[in-house]
């Protein structure tokens, strides 16, 4: 009995840390200027045994819901990050990455991230259906 009661609560505590709203540090909204797309980010800071990981994600979707929300921009990083494991959009903004989204027209989307070692870019869509895409790196100083 003792044994099943371990393994049910070993269960649910697994189970209950899983979502990924969970895992959640940052995350910030956009809508474009004609209110057509909505341009959403999160960075999401995993720890544990062979699945740390920190990234930052941006999605976009249509606002009448016919494009359905889809990754368009994945970065890496390797951390840290200012206050970990906490939902906190004032310390950990733009993520470890410093992401910054910006719409320069309502069909041109563009991204810029802090370029520092440990950064890496693992998917980056040019273009989502009427929607440019663009992303760079700008270069933080760091003082020693």
């Amino acid at each position: 009995m003792k044994r099943a009661s371990l393994s049910v609560f070993l269960c649910a505590l697994i189970l209950g840390c899983t979502s990924r709203d969970d895992l959640v540090v940052w995350k910030a909204e956009l809508a474009s200027p004609d209110g057509a797309w909505l341009a959403t980010a999160d960075t999401v800071q995993n720890g544990g045994p062979g699945n740390a990981e920190i990234h930052t994600t941006v999605f976009l979707q249509g606002r009448d819901k016919q494009v359905p929300r889809q990754e368009v921009f994945v970065i890496e990083c390797q951390g840290p990050i200012p206050h970990p494991y906490t939902l906190d959009n004032v310390a950990n903004a733009g993520g470890c990455v410093g992401l910054t989204m910006v719409w320069s027209a309502p069909n041109q989307l563009h991204l810029s991230y802090e370029e520092k070692p440990g950064n890496d870019v693992g998917l980056h869509v040019a273009k989502l259906a009427n929607v440019e895409i663009t992303a760079g790196s700008r270069n933080v100083s760091i003082s020693r």
